[in-house]
């Protein structure tokens, strides 16, 4: 199936460099996304069906292709809307306390998301760099909790918004957050900042795909979309 995203070809496959075809690859990196299984449950469920591979090769797998897929996906992906609810989570990386800003609009998709070490000024206006540099679309209202660093960072980055603050105004992003909390609880921790960074985008990805947010496996059946969109996407890289 051609892929509706193809706007690019890179000069060499990405696969090329793995001894695996590249339908095992998108297979094994669909699987840990969409459920809540650790590297050694994908590498079982990949020799039940005579595939044998290292659960550290997933994990390789896993970090190499996320950031592939989601970025080829981009082209299809649906404009958001002009509410944005932000808001930050805890997560721990190697141990330690990390900080995970996140922000939704009022259909359910996901914006953008960063792990920081720190949580203030630089690294909120970091977080709202990044997603209005790759959205390339400004809110009309966007919804935050009181912290006292959103204020300046939205006058400075985006003027012409209504910041709103109100209590249990911003329940739609918080009660998101759960969903990432339950993915990563399968997990023996993360390991990296990088890595962290990689997993929660990529958590995001499916989550926006599974929501139909993109233009992608809409000929499939509803239970076979996301592997109709992974199939889609790898014809892409």
């Amino acid at each position: 199936m051609k892929s509706p995203c193809r706007r690019w070809s890179p000069p060499q496959s990405a696969f090329a460099a793995f001894r695996f075809p590249p339908d095992v690859i998108v297979v094994a990196v669909r699987l840990y996304l969409r459920y809540g299984l650790s590297y050694r449950d994908v590498e079982e469920l990949l020799l039940e069906r005579g595939v044998e591979v290292d659960h550290v090769t997933i994990f390789r797998w896993v970090q190499r292709f996320t950031p592939l897929l989601a970025d080829v996906a981009g082209f299809c992906r649906h404009s958001p809307g002009d509410r944005w609810f932000v808001d930050e989570t805890y997560v721990k990386v190697g141990g330690v306390w990390r900080y995970v800003y996140r922000a939704v609009d009022q259909h359910g998709q996901i914006i953008d998301v960063l792990v920081s070490t720190r949580r203030d000024a630089a690294a909120a206006r970091r977080f709202f760099d990044l997603a209005l540099a790759t959205l390339k679309v400004t809110p009309a209202e966007v919804v935050t909790d009181a912290a006292p660093v959103y204020p300046g960072v939205l006058d400075e980055l985006i003027p012409s918004a209504w910041h709103h603050v109100e209590r249990h105004a911003n329940n739609r992003v918080e009660a998101d957050h759960s969903q990432l909390k339950h993915r990563l609880r399968p997990m023996r921790g993360l390991r990296t900042d990088r890595t962290a960074q990689t997993i929660i985008a990529g958590h995001a990805f499916m989550q926006n795909l599974r929501r139909g947010h993109y233009e992608l496996g809409h000929d499939a059946p509803p239970g076979l979309r996301v592997a109709a969109a992974f199939a889609e996407l790898a014809t892409a890289i």
